[in-house]
């Protein structure tokens, strides 16, 4: 049982993906299971396009079996260093998948990104060079405010996996735009919607594009930071991109447009569910009794995270209703 003395956002924060890995030339792949009893996550790096290389994290919550073992992470090899996105959410990760890179190629690690301030993207960074440490602004003051708390609850959440972990910001701020590093053809798209900024990654070599956790996929979406509104926002400039390949930040990679519909389809569901339950005066114990739409029920944790939402967004939609009714 968990009992962390932390504020409710850090609380309900707790996340859970899909272990696939998708084309539309491939069945899905299973990732593998970490060993507990060695802290070993058998990080194994699939290529998805040439020198495009992902990490498919596990379908579960963070427990104290699979190490918080439930993201995706990756890098991109140009041919005179690596760009890696996401650290995962220990140091341990950290450093076994800094040594699968190594087993992949001997090129020097010459940007590493957090794409947001999400605890399972960044508590890896010790194991990444500190010079290549980078994110957005507001990600780089979130990761200062909140860091600490994050990595407190994973450990209650995740046990002794986390053993050694310690909060590392980045000190690099990254700057939208495209730019070759490492030569590597790439763009840094800057977006907000699941937190207050959110860094897409495109690979224009491959069409390849990392969207961190504005994409899940088969996964019902997390919102402890979410502005709904700026999301949907978000997906329509996503579904702009001349991609080919999609990257969600929990969920297999896809070579359609299959995350973003599902992502925009639970969402756009989500707040008008929390805007009619505040506009038929439901109390939030209502709202958590409501049952999940069928096209919903096969995303994985929609029961939890719809919950979680609840706590999350109901309280200013009920706030949004009586501005409303005061202003008539």
């Amino acid at each position: 049982m968990r009992t962390p003395a932390l504020p409710l956002a850090l609380l309900v924060l707790g996340l859970a993906l899909t272990p696939a890995l998708t084309s539309t030339a491939a069945a899905p792949l299973a990732a593998t299971p970490p060993d507990a009893a060695r802290f070993d996550y058998r990080l194994a790096p699939r290529e998805i396009a040439p020198g495009v290389h992902v990490f498919v994290g596990l379908r579960e919550d963070f427990t104290p079996a699979n190490g918080g073992n439930i993201v995706n992470t990756g890098f991109l090899i140009g041919t005179a260093g690596v760009v890696v996105i996401d650290t995962g959410p220990s140091r341990r990760y950290g450093e076994q998948m800094l040594a699968a890179i190594r087993r992949v190629t001997p090129l020097p690690v010459v940007l590493t990104i957090n794409t947001h301030h999400h605890p399972d993207h960044f508590l890896g960074n010790q194991a990444f060079p500190a010079a290549t440490l980078a994110a957005l602004p507001e990600t780089l003051r979130g990761i200062q405010k909140d860091g600490e708390a994050f990595n407190d609850n994973l450990y209650r959440m995740s046990g002794d996996w986390m053993k050694g972990t310690e909060r590392v910001t980045p000190a690099r701020a990254l700057a939208p735009g495209r730019r070759s590093i490492g030569g590597r053809d790439i763009e840094i798209v800057a977006l907000d919607g699941h937190t207050p900024a959110d860094v897409v990654v495109i690979d224009h070599a491959t069409g390849t594009v990392f969207a961190g956790d504005l994409l899940f996929h088969d996964r019902a979406a997390t919102t402890p930071h979410a502005n709904l509104a700026h999301w949907l926002a978000a997906l329509n400039r996503l579904a702009a991109l001349p991609a080919k390949l999609w990257v969600p930040g929990h969920g297999a990679p896809s070579a359609d447009d299959t995350p973003i519909r599902q992502t925009r389809g639970y969402l756009e569901w989500l707040a008008g569910a929390m805007r009619d339950g505040a506009e038929s005066g439901l109390d939030m114990t209502e709202m958590l009794a409501r049952t999940i739409p069928p096209q919903f029920r096969g995303l994985a944790e929609v029961e939890r995270e719809y919950r979680r939402s609840v706590v999350h967004l109901y309280p200013a939609a009920e706030q949004a209703v009586l501005e409303k009714t005061h202003a008539r």
